[in-house]
């Protein structure tokens, strides 16, 4: 039986020309500026306009353009090796960007032309929210009509304790920890995206799933957990709007008020690109140094971790059967 993964993600500008355009489109969906068009595509606008020599200061700093695309597709490799192994199945794993190539509409069709017998959608999103995952699966679900696609699919619409993910978070800490104990006292903050407080308040199960990630990795680590101090914060924060905290750069501050080193885990991102790259390595760091950090280590983000992959091939063992 021939099935199709889909795997999602954000997308980012393939150069700085894309920038303004990438940012135009991140802004234009309603699951994020949920204002009637033609006033929304105007707010858009205005916001990718004003943002373009910002954004494109930051992206210059990682080579010119978001590392996201290559890294999705490699995880899209090394998850159809994993998932196909030993002859265990026929799959082709496909990646489809929420923002920036390839969009949808191009992954739909080529979905199409491979003519599976079913279809799994893969968020790249541990945690849902109707701005990341269910934003997605509506786009998928427009694109996949226009292509024809009418097979049994599956959604795997979040996976925030899933025993494989929590592992190999775990195990990357780890290195993260030895590492910090040899140096003197320290604190563990585990950085998510930031949200907009009414989108929780809404009902939107994000930030409690953050939370139980973290409650989970902690517990995972058994003993190397013993007199751990750590926290859940939240980072990327924009615009003029409340947005659930505490605020990642308020953390580092107060730890070096406090004379605390700081490990820092990127809990909700499952790649590197400009929120780790950037603001976590280059614009928090240099916080850090200011605010008298003691050290500053980052954990990597999961990548291509084998412990990783073998879990999304578990969620997508399991969501196959369940297809319609």
């Amino acid at each position: 039986m021939k099935t199709a993964v889909v795997l999602f993600n954000l997308g980012g500008p393939d150069s700085l020309e894309a920038v303004e355009p990438f940012l135009r489109n991140l802004f234009s969906d309603p699951a994020i500026i949920g204002l009637p068009n033609p006033l929304r595509w105007l707010v858009a606008k205005l916001i990718s306009s004003r943002r373009r020599t910002t954004a494109q200061a930051i992206y210059a700093q990682i080579g010119g353009k978001s590392p996201l695309r290559e890294l999705t597709e490699a995880q899209a490799a090394a998850l159809q090796t994993r998932l196909n192994d030993g002859g265990a199945g026929d799959h082709r794993c496909f990646v489809a960007m929420r923002y920036w190539h390839p969009f949808a509409d191009e992954t739909a069709k080529a979905v199409a032309a491979y003519a599976p017998d079913r279809i799994v959608l893969l968020p790249l999103y541990p945690h849902y929210s109707k701005t990341t995952t269910g934003s997605s699966f509506k786009d998928w679900a427009g694109a996949a009509a226009a292509a024809g696609l009418t097979q049994p699919t599956a959604s795997v619409r979040e996976y925030p304790d899933h025993p494989g993910y929590v592992a190999a978070l775990a195990a990357q800490l780890r290195n993260a920890l030895d590492q910090a104990r040899l140096k003197g006292a320290f604190r563990l903050l585990f950085s998510a995206h930031g949200l907009p407080k009414k989108v929780i308040d809404g009902g939107d199960p994000y930030q409690a799933q953050i939370e139980r990630t973290a409650a989970a990795v902690i517990a995972a680590l058994g003993t190397d957990a013993a007199g751990l101090d750590w926290r859940v914060c939240y980072q990327s924060r924009v615009g003029p709007l409340e947005w659930i905290g505490p605020p990642t750069e308020a953390e580092i501050k107060r730890a070096g008020e406090e004379a605390l080193g700081l490990v820092v885990l990127p809990i909700a991102f499952v790649s590197e690109h400009s929120e780790t790259l950037v603001e976590l390595d280059i614009e928090y760091r240099e916080l850090a140094e200011h605010h008298g950090v003691p050290f500053y280590i980052r954990v990597p983000a999961l990548g291509t971790d084998a412990g990783f992959i073998a879990a999304l091939a578990d969620l997508v063992r399991q969501s196959s059967s369940q297809a319609n």
